[in-house]
Order: structure tokens, then C-alpha cells, then sequence
């Protein structure tokens, strides 16, 4: 997303260690469209899955709110990941059909 804390010089060289040429972000070997959140699974699906999941955690201590999050990961099944990047596709196909010009009002 492209935060200062997501750009640091030492995050570049974590990801490049465990990523090489794999990792995706400013600066990265792979080039994403800036602020494209729209095209993006975990912008699109995954953030909001989670955070439904785990809403009522907001109050338990770290270790709780970490074991929600792991579980709520669990929720995830093979086949909602495909319908969202079986929907992302279609995202992209309307991004390229409005010339990226913004799109919403279509979903």
C-alpha cells in the first residue's frame, strides 16, 4: 500500500531475502497499480472477512485477538478464495473496460 512502514528500507530487504523476485509492492520486482484496492484480493475479500470474523475480540487480551485472527484465517475455505479471485478477474476486465477510470457503480 505503499505506508512509509510497508517501504522501509528494512522490509525491502526482509522481503527480498524470503522473496526474491517474488514480492509485490513500491519499489518491489513485481509492479501493482497504485492505490488499486479495488483489484486486489485481500483489499477486496480478505481484510473484511477477517475483521468480520473477529469483531467481537476487540476486547481480549493479545494473545486472544491473535488466536481469532489465526482462526478466522481458518475460515477461509478453498472455495471462497476462488470466488474472490473468480471475482477479481472480473474486477480487472471492468477496470480495463472503463481505462481505469473508477468502476464501482458497476459492481
Amino acid at each position: 500500500d505503499g505506508a512509509p512502514a510497508h517501504f522501509s528500507r528494512q522490509v525491502r530487504e526482509v522481503l527480498d531475502a524470503h522473496f526474491p523476485d517474488r514480492w509485490i509492492g513500491r519499489g518491489g520486482p513485481i509492479i501493482w497499480l497504485a492505490r488499486s484496492p479495488n483489484l486486489n484480493v485481500l483489499d477486496c475479500f480478505v481484510w473484511g472477512h477477517i475483521k468480520n470474523v473477529i469483531e467481537h475480540q476487540r476486547n481480549g487480551t493479545e494473545n486472544e485477538v491473535r488466536e481469532a485472527i489465526v482462526a478466522a484465517f481458518n475460515t477461509i475455505t478453498p472455495d471462497m478464495a476462488h470466488r474472490a479471485t473468480r471475482d477479481i478477474v472480473r474486477r480487472a476486465d471492468l477496470c480495463v473496460r472503463e481505462r481505469g477510470r473508477h468502476f464501482e457503480q458497476f459492481n
